[in-house]
């Protein structure tokens, strides 16, 4: 393993809490540990987190530039890419190039690449996949507060009286932030806590109420509470009257917005939302936590305007404890909004006025910056199928699985002249359209900055070296850029040259007019940017040590130093359920699971949990289907095959899909292939929760199982197939409309197994398992039946490891289980120790009847806590069945 010799401080790769990572080297690798004294995490890690090392292998990897698929040096690639760029400029001009980057790339890469794009090419065409999580919640704060800023800290959820959990499964999209919301409740069992999701999530495990609203009527609900607050005397007029604009406006609109109208409109009990009305109103300290399912809507913006107008109104920002908190998806959102990252912004949170063009021309010494914002993410790839823009380079992420309208996006790249990608993967759905790719460095091999939700910026540190011909992303995009004619602009030599020239240009005539300020790690050395601490900005003259919370003193960024409170009028989602299609679908995360599966896809450890892509439904909108049954989910934009989920806690007339497989993980589960690319017309940011579909149970002939020795084999060519990550063995669960009419030919044609020693066992019409060996080494194991075959997929891989034995545990083998005295295995619940529910259930039998007691027996549930609320089910099924037993 390529290792440093000692452990090093780091920050985790995946979301936007930002949690401090401890990599400490082994024999055979590395461990994760949390960092105890980051402020993000205290210590704590999420399973994803715990598992980073499982995920470092090279398998799959870019590891030399690629064009049109060919092995070819740095130099060759950077000279194509340069001269393709040129002679697309040349000939139509700047605003046909287009960059598209990620929450994935570290500040100074972004920096780099902005400043390449808007700054020297001259085009406002560089945007980023923050567009699809966070633009809403960017736009919102802008029109309150006068900034892009995020009033709140982590701190503020362990003070808070209520916290609103709103838009987020936080239980598995931030379960480090979620199991800091419940250690405080359990500290402070009067503390509130309420969700507001159609779903029944996880997250429900610790709310004191939960508001199964109808899907997108999220702006009604906060209209309805601020009417509420004004009727009942709650707002906070000195506060209104001092450091506000539009109250009165605002309150006018949402007086229409009584309880019998938005219980109506949001599908709620009169009592219900009464209830909700109550706890708010007795609250002296409110933080309202919201994300995705806010953010990504045709009115999202309202959404956000309409939280913060409640806590703007009652005077609830600014303190301890209070405030609108907006908790990002990607470890680093919140940076490439900082250097500019979204087609709508310049650089250092400055836009597009003259004075702001005009600034940064200066400071970069360019006259060639861009005058307008450029496109945005979903306009982008429409401009790219139109053929306005002739040259996109795409960096760190995979838009033919992200982007709604996914099958559009695909054939649009694959028109495009010139498609660059930068990756770390090889083979994803999106370099498969690429004409050049480029190999960049990974987490662990990188150095850089990143910016949490609280506006926490944090070291990524390399403890790796660079695999192959990796290149970090801001070298790349610099190489180019002097090959281009900006040698003088791009000559960075370290990564550091680039964040102090970051941090100068935050605080560039700024005077205090613009919120983000950086400028007092302008001077940090080499040395002092490699050591630097988690520092949340504001970090100036001011506040040499950062700012923990914003405008604590009532001052806001507008002109006037006043926020605006902005009247609302709440809309539904732009497609709305018609006969042919009845259901509306949500889209989301995950527990295990991260983004496009590019990471966590590698580690069996985060597969055992979800392992296929799924559709989670209420039983009485499809009666036909079971649990493990194919659906066939289709929208007017396409259609996927998902496994049944049917769940009565899921609201009737909804339906969830995860937005995790792609075309490397199964055959027909890109969810963003169904989705229209409808946007908010303030942020650009698509509708991605609230897509109207059907289901149907698809008539499968026969479904099974495969597990190869071969590495790298290919399913079969069935409807339906998807790969599950296992160590050492490829595994593939599969299911197609048509029998083959001999099951070995068959086999034989994909695998050629008559090359190998084999046995079968033919389970009537319908059922066919087959082993394969060669020199006692298990080659193949194949299940097939009518309905879904269950083998004990433990069983199965460890036979690859060790010779499947005399005849008799070969016999327990073909028909799928552990041989004689080997207990069998369920479906994994505590993926940090591997604990499946049927241990679980029998140590409820020996009496663990609590979190605590399965805790200290089976140890599930005591490192990262994700599991406890299904822990907590499962103990109150156990318990129920054995008191029917006993009643009997």
């Amino acid at each position: 393993m390529r290792c440093y010799p000692t452990a090093v401080s780091t920050t985790c790769a995946y979301c936007g809490v930002g949690c401090g990572v401890r990599m400490q080297p082994q024999a055979e690798g590395f461990t994760a540990s949390g960092e105890m004294s980051h402020p993000a995490n205290l210590g704590k890690l999420c399973v994803k987190g715990a598992a980073l090392g499982e995920t470092l292998n090279l398998t799959g990897r870019l590891l030399q530039p690629e064009i049109r698929r060919v092995p070819v040096s740095w130099s060759q690639a950077l000279d194509a890419v340069a001269q393709g760029l040129q002679d697309t400029i040349r000939q139509h001009g700047p605003q046909s190039v287009a960059f598209y980057g990620s929450g994935q790339l570290l500040t100074e890469d972004y920096y780099v690449a902005n400043k390449l794009m808007k700054g020297f090419i001259g085009s406002g065409n560089m945007d980023t996949n923050s567009r699809l999580c966070m633009a809403s919640a960017v736009v919102g704060y802008k029109r309150a507060f006068g900034a892009d800023a995020v009033p709140c800290c982590y701190q503020d959820l362990d003070k808070a009286d209520c916290v609103i959990i709103t838009g987020s499964n936080t239980a598995w999209a931030h379960p480090v932030v979620y199991q800091r919301i419940a250690q405080a409740k359990k500290e402070r069992p009067e503390m509130q806590i309420i969700v507001i999701d159609p779903r029944h999530t996880a997250t429900c495990d610790i709310a004191d109420l939960h508001l199964p609203l109808r899907p997108g009527s999220d702006a009604a609900l906060f209209c309805g509470a601020l009417n509420a607050m004004r009727e009942h005397n709650k707002i906070d007029s000195d506060f209104l009257q001092q450091h506000t604009q539009g109250a009165e406006d605002t309150l006018s609109a949402a007086q229409r917005w009584t309880l019998a109208a938005t219980a109506d409109f949001c599908g709620l009990s009169v009592e219900r939302l009464q209830a909700f009305y109550q706890i708010i109103l007795a609250c002296e300290r409110l933080i309202t936590l919201f994300s995705m399912g806010i953010n990504q809507s045709s009115s999202g913006v309202d959404k956000c305007n309409a939280i913060i107008n409640l806590h703007l109104a009652s005077g609830r920002i600014g303190r301890e404890g209070c405030g609108p908190f907006s908790i990002t998806g990607q470890p680093n959102a919140m940076g490439g909004r900082e250097v500019g990252g979204l087609a709508n912004q310049l650089a250092a949170h400055m836009g597009f006025l003259p004075e702001d063009v005009e600034r940064v021309g200066r400071f970069w010494g360019s006259n060639r910056v861009a005058t307008a914002p450029g496109l945005n993410a979903v306009d982008m790839f429409r401009a790219i199928e139109e053929g306005q823009i002739k040259a996109i380079w795409i960096m760190g992420t995979n838009p033919v699985v992200s982007l709604p309208d996914a099958d559009r996006v695909r054939t649009a790249l694959a028109r495009c002249p010139l498609v660059i990608v930068s990756d770390i993967v090889r083979d994803t759905d999106t370099t498969q359209v690429a004409h050049i790719c480029l190999p960049a460095l990974g987490w662990g091999e990188k150095s850089g900055t990143v910016t949490n939700s609280e506006r926490c910026i944090s070291r990524q540190r390399a403890f790796l070296p660079p695999p192959g011909e990796a290149k970090p992303d801001w070298w790349i995009i610099s190489q180019v850029a002097q090959r281009l004619g900006f040698e003088e602009a791009f000559s960075y030599q370290h990564p550091a040259d680039i964040f102090r020239e970051h941090a100068r240009l935050s605080g560039y005539e700024n005077e205090g007019t613009r919120a983000f300020d950086i400028s007092g790690l302008a001077q940090l050395s080499n040395q002092q940017w490699h050591e630097m601490r988690p520092i949340q900005w504001p970090v100036n003259a001011n506040a040499p040590l950062g700012t923990l919370r914003l405008f604590s003193d009532g001052k806001f960024y507008h002109p006037d130093g006043k926020a605006r409170l902005i009247p609302i009028t709440p809309r539904l989602p732009v497609n709305l359920p018609t006969i042919f299609y009845p259901l509306v679908m949500n889209t989301g995360r995950v527990r295990d699971q991260w983004h496009t599966m590019t990471r966590t896809g590698k580690s069996a450890r985060l597969m055992q949990h979800i392992s296929e892509p799924f559709c989670q439904y209420h039983p009485d909108d499809c009666p036909t289907a079971q649990q493990g049954d194919v659906l066939r989910v289709s929208s007017a934009y396409g259609w996927l095959l998902l496994r049944a989920q049917p769940d009565s806690l899921q609201a009737r007339g909804s339906v969830f899909v995860p937005m995790h497989w792609n075309n490397q993980f199964s055959q027909q589960a890109r969810v963003d292939s169904l989705i229209a690319a409808c946007t908010d017309p303030l942020s650009g940011q698509p509708e991605s929760k609230q897509m109207p579909v059907r289901i149907q149970r698809w008539n499968a002939a026969w479904q099974g199982e495969i597990f190869l020795r071969d590495q790298h084999a290919m399913p079969p060519a069935t409807a339906y197939w998807s790969r599950i990550t296992q160590q050492g063995v490829t595994h593939f669960t599969l299911a197609d409309s048509a029998k083959p009419t001999d099951w070995y030919d068959w086999l034989n044609q994909r695998f050629a197994i008559e090359k190998w020693q084999s046995q079968t066992a033919r389970l009537g019409e319908h059922g066919f398992n087959l082993l394969a060996w060669k020199n006692g080494e298990l080659q193949l194991a194949f299940y097939a039946h009518r309905d879904r075959p269950v083998p004990d997929r433990q069983a199965v891989i460890s036979a690859f490891s060790s010779p499947p034995g005399g005849a008799q545990r070969r016999l327990a083998l073909l028909g799928g289980r552990a041989g004689e005295g080997k207990a069998a295995r369920g479906a994994i619940i505590c993926s940090c120790f591997a604990i499946d529910e049927i241990a679980i259930g029998d140590a409820v039998k020996q009496g663990c009847h609590s979190v605590q007691q399965l805790g200290g027996k089976l140890k599930c549930g005591t490192h990262c806590g994700s599991c406890v609320p299904e822990l907590k089910k499962l103990i109150t099924r156990q318990l129920n069945t054995l008191a029917v037993g006993d009643n009997r």
